[in-house]
């Protein structure tokens, strides 16, 4: 694995980090992290009030190539869909689903849209 690609993780799981503790000051709690299958990986997933929420984190240095918001693509929405439901069969999971993403871009505050898909 390269160094660049190295970075990239390490700065994935610090923005991860900084998106988990912004959520958990909101009440939510933390079900599972980097929850990984054939069909993708779920950042990270929550309990709000009864709802198994599933947050997708996306962070952006700047707008300049678009927005983290906008980087949550149909293509990725699908694998996290898939992922989800690989997730829900698993563990069994009978309660509503949610799907949150936390958009960080540059040094801004963490941009919460629940029910982003």
């Amino acid at each position: 694995m390269s160094s660049e690609s190295m970075g990239n993780m390490q700065r994935g799981q610090q923005y991860e980090s900084l998106a988990l503790h912004y959520l958990l000051e909101q009440s939510l709690i933390l079900v599972a992290r980097n929850y990984r299958c054939r069909w993708g990986e779920l950042d990270l997933l929550m309990q709000d009030q009864g709802t198994l929420v599933v947050v997708e984190v996306r962070y952006r240095k700047n707008a300049r190539f678009g927005s983290a918001v906008e980087s949550v693509t149909a293509n990725k929405q699908a694998r996290i869909v898939a992922a989800t439901k690989h997730y829900i069969m698993r563990h069994k999971i009978n309660q509503p689903i949610r799907f949150d993403v936390l958009a960080i871009t540059g040094a801004a505050q963490p941009e919460w849209i629940k029910n982003a898909f």
